[in-house]
């Protein structure tokens, strides 16, 4: 069974976009990046992925799923499909037919999408954002890997946007680079 892994980068305060969708506070540089690309390198958009020098096959996610918004990130700069290296989901209820032909509309039940394609085989299933998204799917979260960056944003998009119950997490794995940039792998514990 495919597990669905929220991987997504976050600053101390826990919020992982201004309130207008933007991250460009996150730094594109730094100690932690050489691991990303090489611990996580199907995580790398497609069109940097020559860029950055991803040459690497996929190691943990062949499939990611995201909210409009996050989507819209890329398409307002024209990028229709940003991981074409993957199966593309986009979560929408206000968007008529899918924005790609490599990118499939999920414009209904989210939830019962997501534990379809957990049942399927493959690698793992990557939870790519937002928080709105993140709160539909906790229930089917299986494991959260968070980029905390040495940062105080005070407001903006927070990893969950919900009044869920508390969720206690295992620590699974933490790694602190230069900087100050930590990776902290988590279990849900259920």
């Amino acid at each position: 069974m495919r597990k669905l892994i929220y991987y997504i980068a976050s600053t101390v305060d826990g919020f992982i976009a201004r309130e207008n969708g933007a991250f460009d506070f996150f730094p594109m540089t730094g100690e932690h990046l050489p691991y990303v690309v090489e611990e996580y390198p199907e995580t790398i958009p497609t069109h940097l992925r020559e860029v950055m020098g991803v040459h690497g096959t996929n190691r943990h996610f062949d499939a990611v799923v995201m909210g409009k918004h996050t989507y819209d990130v890329g398409a307002s700069l024209g990028i229709t499909s940003p991981y074409s290296h993957l199966q593309q989901y986009v979560v929408s209820s206000t968007m008529a037919v899918s924005p790609a032909s490599a990118v499939a509309l999920i414009s209904a039940d989210p939830v019962g999408t997501v534990r379809a394609l957990k049942q399927q085989d493959g690698l793992g299933i990557w939870l790519c954002g937002g928080g709105r998204l993140a709160a539909t799917l906790l229930n089917e979260i299986d494991e959260i890997i968070l980029k905390i960056n040495p940062i105080i944003l005070g407001t903006g998009t927070p990893l969950f946007r919900s009044e869920e119950r508390p969720v206690n997490l295992e620590l699974t794995d933490a790694r602190t680079f230069a900087g100050g940039v930590a990776i902290h792998r988590y279990r849900i514990a259920r």
